[in-house]
């Protein structure tokens, strides 16, 4: 018989530690307080901007016989992995228009105050920093923040005067204070692999470049840093652990290949009579499919290799103005086209970027239903909300938002339905739910009025 192995055991060498997937060596651990018979509970935050169409997305039917509207379509495959959540909101964000006031509100149901910028005051903590004060002391990371756009800074005037930072961040360690989101791929990587430590940066930090340049790593693989380790750790693994150890190191090179190509130059063809695009941030893909990707591919890893058990993921900020016209008959941003005022063409197009976002969340279900653990899916072991802070982009409806819970809680949810609460029921009725599943039982959480039964 093997020599079990501690839960926590990471795979080390110069500048690098690995944490490691779920392995049979580690069924009966070596010490007590290291002892993890099963795996543990992961909980992760989506959040897409701009709203959804609310003829597309909301089903005729009850119960788990529901019809497959064209915006859940891309998530056909999982509905009896995931809860269609109905007539959930936060109330305090009636009456504050626009996008910005409406997103840190997200995780919290806090009441947003109008700022400057540098008075900010959202409320609350929001729920993944709630349970990471009570559960992240477990992993090297208390959590684990991702997004896509830098931070945004001044007064949006036109949308009731407040500060755009609010709708760059979804995380809140306290009503004042945002918890900064990785927005580079390769940074997101190092945070999990080359050093835990390492600074969260934006790009709008003025100092970015210089605390960049301290944390600069070689350009060997990490798999290459922890060889020796990985080496013992082998000889020592049962056959099917040696199986999902090659599965894991596979996907590990597969997101510094990927990081690597993503990043390296390209020849193109670049016609002198029209101005070429200004060469992207250093760090960010040119594709902004891959860029997702990459950074739901890493959060998935962090899962996986318990780095963290919290995690939280923006698609885009409060008004997000990627341009998607690299999806077919799309002309235009996200922000531009949610405001559609009816028309058929620009409403098509609407509807088109929003199915990109749930094709986007399709394929992250798909990899953590993929990855086994213990005889049972990542995904099985997980709870991913995945929603807006609209219900309507072109309306700014705030009530009964587009919200999907998926994963089964390791068993404490019962998927494959429509949950219909009562009109107007508090979001936060939904997070009281889900603080109980991480074992802590607050009196309240934001505006909440009880829980939603999940069961």
């Amino acid at each position: 018989m093997h020599k079990p192995i501690s839960r926590r055991t990471m795979l080390r060498g110069v500048g690098a530690a690995m944490g490691l997937p779920w392995l049979e060596i580690m069924q009966a651990a070596p010490k007590a307080a290291d002892r993890l018979t099963q795996p543990p509970l992961r909980m992760a935050f989506m959040f897409m901007p701009n709203g959804v169409r609310p003829d597309h997305w909301t089903p005729a039917g009850d119960g788990d016989d529901y019809e497959v509207t064209p915006h859940l379509k891309p998530v056909a495959e999982f509905r009896k992995d995931f809860l269609l959540l109905e007539n959930l909101w936060n109330e305090k964000t009636q009456g504050r228009n626009g996008h910005w006031p409406k997103v840190p509100a997200f995780l919290h149901g806090g009441f947003v105050e109008r700022s400057t910028g540098q008075d900010l005051n959202v409320g609350g903590t929001s729920i993944d920093q709630a349970m990471a004060q009570h559960i992240g002391t477990g992993t090297p990371l208390p959590s684990l923040e991702l997004g896509i756009d830098p931070v945004r800074s001044g007064i949006d005037n036109i949308g009731g005067g407040f500060a755009r930072i609010y709708g760059s961040f979804i995380s809140w360690r306290d009503p004042h204070t945002p918890v900064p989101k990785e927005i580079i791929p390769q940074l997101a990587f190092d945070r999990l692999f080359r050093n835990a430590s390492a600074p969260v940066l934006s790009n709008g930090d003025p100092q970015s470049d210089a605390v960049m340049e301290s944390f600069r790593r070689d350009d060997k693989s990490v798999l290459d840093l922890v060889l020796e380790d990985a080496r013992l750790l082998r000889s020592r693994a049962s056959a099917a652990d040696k199986v999902k150890l090659d599965e894991y190191f596979s996907s590990v090179r597969s997101v510094e290949q990927r990081m690597d190509a993503a990043l390296r130059p390209q020849k193109r063809w670049i016609n002198e009579k029209k101005l070429s695009m200004p060469r992207p941030n250093a760090g960010i893909p040119d594709s902004h499919l891959e860029h997702v990707r990459l950074m739901l591919d890493i959060l998935v890893l962090s899962f996986w290799t318990d780095t963290t058990r919290l995690a939280t993921f923006m698609f885009g900020d409060a008004q997000s103005s990627h341009d998607y016209s690299f999806l077919p008959a799309v002309k235009g941003s996200f922000h531009s086209l949610s405001h559609h005022r009816d028309d058929p063409d620009k409403r098509g197009q609407y509807e088109a970027i929003v199915n990109w976002h749930m094709e986007q969340f399709a394929y992250f279900l798909g990899k953590m239903k993929s990855l086994d653990e213990g005889g049972t899916p990542l995904l099985d072991n997980s709870l991913v909300m995945f929603g807006s802070t609209l219900k309507c982009g072109n309306r700014h409806d705030p009530e009964n938002l587009p919200l999907i819970l998926a994963g089964r809680g390791k068993g404490t949810v019962r998927t494959g339905r429509r949950l219909r609460a009562k009109p107007k029921t508090p979001l936060c009725n939904l997070y009281m739910s889900l603080l109980e599943r991480q074992g802590i039982t607050p009196r309240s959480f934001g505006d909440s009025t009880g829980k939603l039964d999940l069961s």
